[in-house]
């Protein structure tokens, strides 16, 4: 019965209930999305964008789902939020109040919460104003100015749509974790990216009509996106799981212990976030270029353009750099190793203490060097594919780590829904008949 379980997916009222509401806040989303901000020249600001293919403006569309091309009150989307919680947590190693609040549990976890939505505001105002500023200077390639009318009063309602805007995405995001299914952050980066998917493959099939993409092209891009995505699929799942031992104690009269599990430790521990790191950094040379007409700029543009060797190397290096960077901030060895110790438990062969954290950190640097290959050649691979054929299609990369991974995350939330639905209609079937006939 479990096996087709996914025939009665709207048959369970709570799991429809949740599936419902998460679809009706993406749509709001993206309803949202195609809202303009006042004061913008729309066709202007398109063709602004059309030439800044290859840059930090490119990648942040991306993850608005074309709410940036379009300047709506979306356009700064959840960037804001993202990075508001991992400036806070890179500053957790360095504030030890933030650091008590890591362990406090669940009044820890609502404070940190408190200071990331803090956070959020004031990074979408000084965001905000940026771009209003940045806007005022532009112009289309065609020398039409982006906002006709600038000054304080475009500044200030830029500023605080934008900032009202990312403030609705992030209260969206909550509603669905709390209401709905899966992490809501994720799914409203996954909602936007997923949107461009059909404008992209649109522009594959005009290639194939057009001659520019040759039938052998399609196909080995077609294999080679399915054996990239089953390989997303299995580094994503992949763990390094090292077998912890509990002793045996005895309280009162009972005894406790003497249990057998293991530390889970993810191949890919720092997740997308290398990524998107490695490319705003490689990319702000050619953002800047924009705007600074000068020889020296526009020939550091020109090397770390992407399909140039210095790009690669570049780009691979931060990736393996942020890869092990983050993971020492979301793991902590020794704190590991101390509650194991806590608990009686410990590693076969390790001493407790500092041995097992030595032992934990000697592992884990291990798998995140075939973690920081793995994701380096995910996301080096869509450019060079691109390049090599000329397809514009959204394959591998940040964007296919983000949709794989909030697919996989997604599924599993629904697969225990759907697991804990079963378990209670034989319960109900059979514990109901139960009660009646001791009664």
């Amino acid at each position: 019965m479990i096996e087709n379980s996914y025939q009665n997916l709207l048959k369970l009222p709570d799991l429809k209930r949740k599936l419902f509401i998460t679809l009706a806040l993406l749509f709001v989303y993206r309803v949202g999305v195609h809202v303009p901000t006042p004061g913008i020249d729309g066709a202007a600001l398109s063709s602004f964008f059309a030439s800044a293919s290859g840059t930090l403006f490119s990648m942040f569309n991306m993850f608005s789902g074309g709410a940036l091309e379009r300047l709506s009150i979306f356009a700064l989307g959840i960037m804001p939020y993202i990075s508001s919680s991992i400036i806070l947590e890179l500053m957790t190693v360095v504030v030890p109040h933030l650091e008590q609040l890591k362990k406090e549990g669940d009044a820890g976890r609502k404070k940190k919460t408190q200071y990331t939505r803090y956070g959020t505001v004031v990074l979408s105002i000084i965001q905000g104003f940026g771009i209003s500023v940045g806007l005022e200077a532009m112009t289309s390639p065609a020398g039409v100015a982006i906002v006709p009318y600038p000054g304080w009063g475009f500044r200030l309602i830029t500023i605080i749509t934008l900032t009202a805007g990312t403030a609705f995405i992030m209260w969206l995001g909550e509603q669905i974790t709390e209401r709905g299914i899966g992490n809501g952050i994720s799914l409203i980066i996954f909602a936007g990216i997923v949107a461009n998917m059909p404008s992209a493959m649109g522009n594959t099939i005009r290639l194939m009509s057009t001659g520019e993409l040759g039938i052998f092209s399609l196909i080995l891009l077609v294999v080679l996106m399915v054996g990239v995505v089953a390989c997303i699929i299995y580094m994503e799942q992949a763990q390094r799981r090292i077998p912890v031992h509990y002793a045996k104690r005895v309280v009162g009269r009972k005894m406790y212990g003497g249990q057998t599990s293991h530390l889970p430790l993810k191949i890919n521990t720092a997740g997308v976030i290398p990524p998107i790191f490695a490319s705003s950094i490689i990319m702000f040379p050619t953002t800047l270029a924009q705007f600074i007409n000068l020889p020296v700029m526009q020939t550091i543009a020109t090397m770390f353009s992407p399909g140039t060797i210095w790009y690669y190397f570049l780009y691979i290096g931060f990736i393996v750099f942020f890869c092990f960077f983050y993971t020492a901030v979301q793991f902590n060895p020794e704190d590991v190793a101390d509650n194991m110790k806590k608990n009686g438990g410990y590693i076969p062969g390790i001493r407790p203490g500092k041995r097992t954290s030595e032992y934990i950190d000697k592992v884990l640097t291990r798998i995140t060097v075939g973690g920081a290959l793995y994701v380096s050649a995910v996301c080096v691979l869509p450019t060079m594919l691109m390049q090599k054929f000329n397809v514009p299609f959204y394959f591998g990369g940040t964007a296919l780590l983000i949709v794989v991974g909030v697919s996989i995350d997604t599924i599993s939330q629904i697969e225990s829904h759907l697991i804990s639905g079963n378990y209670d209609g034989f319960m109900g079937r059979s514990g109901s008949k139960r009660i009646k006939g001791r009664s």
